[in-house]
C-alpha cells in the first residue's frame, strides 16, 4: 500500500480517538466567576481628556462574594417590569441597568414546563449580563448619574404603550431626564436629557455599554459566539481568546452598532449614523467582557437643553425582523449579526426559501425535504451529463480493465490509451465530480442555515425528530439500553444516510487503483460517522438528496444500457 494511503487511514484513525478524547477527558463544567470593576474608557477623539467610565457595583473576591439565585439578586434593588408579547423582566432603578430580560417565546428546552430563556442577568448571579447608558465628563466637579444612582420613575410599566421616565438631580443644577420605550419586539428606545442650569457651560458624552460574564471560547465550530458588532461598515468578531485581560479592541465608526452574540440571541446598542462614536471591545476581568462606546461631546449652555438618542436590542436573531431593523432604523448590517458565514450569498437566500416553504407546508422538516427536491431539479442538467459519463465509464470498465493489464509497465502508453479510449467512447471522467463540487457550497450553506436560523430550533419533523436543528436522538445507546462511546453513537436518520451513500456507490464505476476503491469503499462509513452528530434536518436533506441521485442515476444507467 502507498504511504499516502497509510497515512490517510492513521489520520482518519486518530481523528476518531481525538474525538472520543475530548468527549470523554474534558466534559462541559459550570465555572463560577469573579465580576471586577470595568476598565477606563476613552473617546478616540479626545484622547486627552481622559473621559473615563468605571462602574461602581461593590468588588467581590473569593471569599466574600455571594452567588445568589436569579429571583433573590431581584430581590436585593426596587425595579420597573417589563413586558411585551416577546419579552418579560425588570430594570433595576439604581443605575437604570436593563439586567433582567427573558424570552417568552422561546424555552430552554423541549420539556414543556421549562422556562423561558434568560438572557440579560443581574450581578451577583453565576453570569452578570447587563447594559448601562449615561454621561461621560472630562470635568470631575460634575455629579454625573452612575451605576448606584438611585432614579425617580415615572411610570408603573414598560410595554409597548407606556414609555418610562426617570429623573435625577445632582443637586447642583443639572438635571437628567431618561424615556425608555420599547416595540412590540426587541428594541428598546433610549432618549437622554441634560437640563443644564448650573451656572456654566458643561460637555458631556454620551456612553452605553454590555457586559457580561462567560467563558466560551468566543468562537464555536459552528457559528462565532461572543463580542461582535459592525464598525466603519466591517463586521467585527472578536475572539475571546484574542484578549489578554485588561486588553482591547478599538475602533472609531459613524454609525452600526456591537454588542454580544450567541448561536440564537444577542444584544446590541446602536450607533448614530452622522456622530463619531468611539466602539471598544475590551476584557475587562477574569472571564469578563465588554462592549462599550463613547459619542462625539455634546456642548450645553447654562439654561440650555440637551438631547442624545441611542436604541438597544435585546432579543433573538430573527432573521426577518434584523432585517426590517436594518431598513427601518437605518442601522448598517444589522442582519450580520447572524453569522451566515463564507457563502453568505447563498446561506441568506437559502433561509428566505426555506422559510417561505415552512410557512407555506406548515412543517420545517418536510419543507428542508421539498428544498431538497427543488436544488436537485436545479442541478438536473448538470447532474444528468454527469451520470451519463459515469454510466458509461461503468460500460467500458472490462475495456479498461484490459488496457490495465496490456501496458502495466508502461505508464505513459497506459495513459494515451486510456485517453484514446476516452475520446472513442465520448467520455470525461472528471465530469463525475461536477456536481460534488458544486453541491459542497450548497451543503455547508444548508448546515449554516440549519444552526443558526433560531426558525428551526425546536422545529419537528415526522416521528421522534422534535428538534431539526440538534442531532438524531434514536441513537445506538438510546434504542439499546447498551452504554455507546458517543462518536459511535448514532441515530437512525445518519445510518440510512450512509446506507444510501452506499448504494448510490455501487452505481458508479470502481477507482482503476486498488488503494483508491479501497478509500472509496469506506466512504459511506466515514460521512456517516462524520455527520452522525450533526443537525438531524442536515443528515434528512442528505439522505433526500441521495435517494433522488440514486433514481436519476437509475434511470440514465438504463437509458445508456450500462
Amino acid at each position: 500500500m502507498k504511504e499516502e494511503v497509510k497515512g490517510l487511514y492513521l489520520a482518519i484513525f486518530l481523528s476518531a480517538v481525538a474525538i472520543l478524547a475530548v468527549n470523554w477527558i474534558w466534559p462541559v463544567q459550570e465555572v463560577v466567576v469573579e465580576e471586577k470593576p470595568v476598565a477606563e474608557i476613552k473617546s478616540e477623539k479626545n484622547r486627552k481628556e481622559n473621559v473615563s467610565l468605571s462602574s461602581d457595583d461593590k468588588l467581590y473576591t473569593p471569599s466574600n462574594r455571594k452567588i445568589e439565585n436569579v429571583a433573590d439578586a431581584l430581590k436585593q434593588d426596587k425595579r420597573i417590569s417589563i413586558k411585551n408579547s416577546k419579552l418579560s423582566g425588570s430594570i433595576r432603578l439604581r443605575g437604570a441597568r436593563f439586567d433582567n430580560l427573558n424570552l417568552s417565546n422561546y424555552k430552554k428546552t423541549l420539556d414543556e414546563n421549562s422556562p423561558a430563556v434568560e438572557l440579560l442577568m443581574p450581578s451577583g448571579t453565576t453570569t452578570p449580563y447587563y447594559a448601562e447608558f449615561g454621561w461621560l465628563s472630562n470635568d470631575s466637579t460634575i455629579k454625573l448619574p452612575n451605576s448606584d444612582t438611585m432614579w425617580k420613575v415615572i411610570g408603573k410599566e414598560l410595554t409597548p404603550e407606556t414609555p418610562l421616565t426617570l429623573e435625577w438631580n445632582n443637586g447642583a443644577g443639572i438635571k437628567f431626564v431618561r424615556r425608555i420605550s420599547m416595540d412590540k419586539d426587541y428594541m428598546f428606545g433610549i432618549e437622554q436629557i441634560v437640563e443644564n442650569n448650573s451656572g456654566k457651560d458643561i460637555k458631556l458624552y454620551p456612553y452605553g455599554m454590555v457586559n457580561r460574564v462567560y467563558t466560551a471560547d468566543g468562537n464555536t465550530a459552528v457559528v462565532h459566539e461572543g463580542m461582535l458588532g459592525v464598525v466603519d461598515g466591517s463586521l467585527k468578531e472578536i475572539k475571546s481568546k484574542d484578549l489578554d485581560e485588561g486588553e482591547k479592541k478599538e475602533y472609531t465608526t459613524k454609525g452600526g452598532w456591537a454588542g454580544f452574540g450567541e448561536r440564537y440571541w444577542f444584544s446590541a446598542f446602536t450607533l448614530n449614523n452622522s456622530d463619531e462614536s468611539t466602539v471598544r471591545f475590551t476584557k475587562t476581568a477574569k472571564d469578563t467582557y465588554q462592549s462599550d462606546f463613547v459619542s462625539s461631546p455634546i456642548d450645553i449652555a447654562n439654561g440650555a437643553v440637551a438631547t442624545s438618542k441611542t436604541q438597544f436590542y435585546a432579543g433573538a436573531k430573527e432573521i426577518a425582523l434584523l432585517d426590517k431593523y436594518a431598513k427601518t432604523h437605518d442601522i448598517q448590517k444589522f442582519d450580520l449579526a447572524v453569522d451566515f458565514g463564507w457563502y453568505y450569498f447563498l446561506t441568506k437566500p437559502f433561509f428566505y426559501i426555506l422559510d417561505f416553504l415552512y410557512k407555506m407546508i406548515g412543517n420545517m422538516g418536510w419543507a428542508i425535504l421539498v428544498f431538497a427536491a427543488l436544488l436537485r431539479l436545479v442541478m438536473f442538467p448538470v447532474a444528468n451529463k454527469s451520470y451519463e459519463s459515469m454510466s458509461k465509464m461503468k460500460k467500458v470498465q472490462p475495456k479498461i480493465q484490459a488496457i490495465q493489464e496490456a501496458y502495466k509497465n508502461d505508464k505513459i502508453r497506459l495513459q494515451q490509451e486510456m485517453m484514446e479510449l476516452y475520446k472513442k467512447e465520448k467520455i470525461n471522467p472528471a465530469s463525475g465530480c461536477l456536481p460534488m463540487f458544486i453541491q459542497i457550497p450548497v451543503f455547508f450553506s444548508l448546515y449554516k442555515v440549519l444552526n443558526i436560523a433560531i426558525e428551526i430550533r425546536h422545529a419537528e419533523f415526522i416521528g421522534w425528530i422534535k428538534d431539526l436543528s440538534a442531532p438524531d436522538p434514536m441513537t445506538l445507546s438510546y434504542m439499546t439500553g447498551i452504554g455507546v462511546p458517543s462518536f459511535f453513537d448514532l441515530g437512525v436518520w445518519p445510518m440510512l444516510m450512509g446506507l444510501t451513500m452506499y448504494l448510490q456507490q455501487k452505481m458508479s464505476p470502481k477507482p482503476a487503483n486498488k488503494d483508491q476503491a479501497r478509500m472509496f469503499a469506506l466512504m459511506p462509513i466515514f460521512f456517516m460517522f462524520m455527520l452522525g452528530h450533526f443537525a438531524s434536518g442536515l443528515v434528512i436533506y442528505w439522505t433526500l438528496s441521495n435517494v433522488l441521485s440514486i433514481i436519476q442515476q437509475k434511470a440514465i444507467m438504463k437509458k445508456v444500457g450500462a
